[in-house]
């Protein structure tokens, strides 16, 4: 008998736990400023930021981590200025032609060849026509002129400058003026 009482206590205990969870109504929060906190859009335009800031907008005159200026524009005068003025801004003792190497295998090889030569597996399979020779003649091919096509690209070539950041350009284009001393030998 005293195991029948036992057992209906527990049965009554266990009922009313459980009658007592409504999925119906949210529980009661104790704290509910760590659940409920003020919301704001992220590029919305509130009291608490002064004047006319915005998360969209970089603060002027600031430039982003891990990038410098380049005041070239994209257009064919601006690539002659560039093939003119522009300089490799590193010395001999930090270009790394095995790196150079690396990253003109990886991106430039394919179209332009391992050598230099416009003979790449897209040339060689006739994907793509048109790709000089760095030992060309009538090509004036300077670090300049090389940087900024990187940059920018040119004709049908694409832009690398979201693949390779700044040193890295500069690292190929050391490269290539490697290739085209060898060709031109």
């Amino acid at each position: 008998m005293k195991g029948l009482v036992k057992i209906l206590v527990l049965v009554v205990m266990v009922s009313s736990v459980a009658s007592c969870k409504k999925d119906s109504r949210p529980n009661y929060q104790f704290f509910p400023n760590m659940y409920e906190s003020p919301s704001y859009e992220t590029y919305g335009a509130y009291e608490i930021f002064p004047g006319e800031q915005s998360a969209m907008l970089p603060v002027e005159g600031t430039i982003a981590r891990g990038y410098s200026l380049f005041d070239y524009g994209s257009s064919n005068e601006e690539f002659e200025r560039a093939k003119l003025e522009l300089v490799s801004p590193l010395d001999s003792a930090q270009v790394d032609f095995a790196r150079g190497k690396e990253l003109y295998d990886i991106y430039c090889g394919i179209c332009h060849g391992n050598k230099g030569n416009g003979q790449g597996n897209l040339v060689k399979r006739e994907k793509i026509l048109g790709i000089p020779s760095y030992d060309d003649a009538g090509r004036d091919i300077k670090e300049g002129g090389i940087y900024h096509t990187i940059y920018y690209g040119k004709n049908a070539m694409g832009s690398y400058a979201n693949q390779l950041n700044e040193e890295e350009r500069w690292q190929v284009v050391a490269y290539v003026l490697r290739l085209k001393a060898d060709l031109t030998k």
